[in-house]
């Protein structure tokens, strides 16, 4: 059985992280434009459950879906005992790539869905 859980997770990761560049996409995104703002009040949530969904279903999309989480709670990392600060360092590096990371979060998602 398909699980579609984890492609789901990465499509509403990525439309978070590439939120900046969805106003520039003509028509049928600018609807998206407006999930992906109310999406993001839920941004660390979200996070959170792609870096659990990304640990269960390991592989491609999982390995998407944590660096996709991991960007999206960068708030919360340096809270973490121990390796938290080191952690956001590396993560405040990837969020420089943030609408890339989006992007292929995104089309790995969806490439998932319809494999």
């Amino acid at each position: 059985m398909k699980h579609v859980i984890i492609e789901i997770t990465n499509i509403v990761a990525g439309l978070i992280l590439a939120m900046g560049i969805l106003p520039n996409i003509p028509a049928v995104w600018k609807s998206l434009e407006k999930v992906a703002k109310w999406l993001g009040r839920f941004q660390t949530v979200i996070g959170v459950i792609a870096i659990i969904l990304g640990i269960l279903y390991f592989g491609l999309q999982g390995i998407v879906a944590i660096i996709a989480g991991l960007i999206l709670i960068l708030g919360l990392l340096p809270s973490i005992p121990a390796i938290g600060k080191d952690l956001a360092k590396i993560v405040k590096w990837l969020g420089g790539f943030q609408i890339i990371i989006g992007i292929i979060a995104i089309v790995i998602g969806i490439w998932g869905l319809f494999l």
